[in-house]
Parts: C-alpha cells; structure tokens; sequence
C-alpha cells in the first residue's frame, strides 16, 4: 500500500437508489435509513483509504462505527438515484474522523450530510489496535489531499435550537 496514487477530492464514487421500503408515512426517506444509506456510501470510501476485504482478512482487523451525525438538509423519495462525496477530515493510529454528503444525481445541493468517527479494531480481541503503518501513510496522503476542500459548516457542530450562521 503506497502513497503513490490518485486521490480523488472529494471521493464520489458511492451510488444508491432510494428503495421502496425505505420510505415512511410522510411519503419520504425515513430517518432511519439514513444512517444506512450513509453506510452503504461509507463501504466504498472505507474500501478507497484500503480498508478492503483483503487488508481486514490479512491484518485480523476491522472497522467499529464509534460516532455519527446526521444533518437532514432536503427531502428524498423513492426512486430517487443517489451519489456521494467523502474525505477524509482526521486521523489518529487507531481512528478516523469523516465527512460524507449525499445528493440527488443532477442536484448539486446537499441532501443530507453524515459526519463519523471509526476505529480500527482487531477482530481477535475486538478492541481499538493500531492501524499498520503502509495504511497510516495512506491515509496522511488522503487527509492531505482532502485538506484543500473548504470546511463543511456541520463538522463538529452541536445540537441547538439556534444553528450556527452558515457561510
């Protein structure tokens, strides 16, 4: 694994298409498959920084989701053909903090917009272990090339009755 590649920026390479059953009683994508869709999306970024199923099988480890938040921006419905874009905002040698935003394909306006944090875990002991250093690399390239990208408002904020200003 080498810092010798091509980094999208943002990655866009995550596609859905919003399913019958995930829509609710007010006719639109319920809250709950938010958070699915949004990991679904997250395979393929995860995949991207070379969390495969190779690296996992061959380092005993895996990713646990250790925090996440939701910003629900525009409606969804049924049918509607999804994309995404992720980065890489942070990382530490046994975590990672990231950003994800959903559109509707030929909308260019954030849907909805998921902020996460995961570790790197061992699947022997099902705890927090070190990430390898090939991927620690990776991942400073990623972060580096992702730093260009402008802040998203939502990253790192609180819950309130009163959002914050947006840019």
């Amino acid at each position: 694994m080498s810092a010798g590649f091509d980094i999208p920026i943002p990655f866009a390479e995550a596609r859905a298409v919003v399913r019958p059953e995930w829509i609710d009683y007010n006719g639109h994508m319920n809250v709950g498959y938010y958070s699915v869709v949004f990991d679904i999306a997250a395979d393929a970024f995860f995949e991207f920084l070379g969390l495969t199923r190779e690296f996992r099988s061959h380092h005993g480890a895996t990713t646990f989701a250790l925090e996440q938040h939701l910003n629900f921006l525009r409606e969804v419905n049924e049918g509607d053909a999804l994309r995404f874009e992720a980065r890489l905002l942070d990382f530490d040698a046994k975590r990672f903090h990231f950003y994800q935003e959903m559109f509707r394909i030929g909308d260019d306006r954030p849907a909805a917009s998921c902020e996460g944090l995961s570790a790197h875990v061992s699947t022997v002991t099902r705890k927090t272990a070190a990430m390898p250093q090939p991927l620690l690399t990776r991942l400073a390239a990623i972060r580096q090339a992702h730093a260009v990208l402008e802040r998203p408002w939502q990253v790192g904020h609180a819950i309130s009755v009163r959002p914050p200003a947006r840019r």
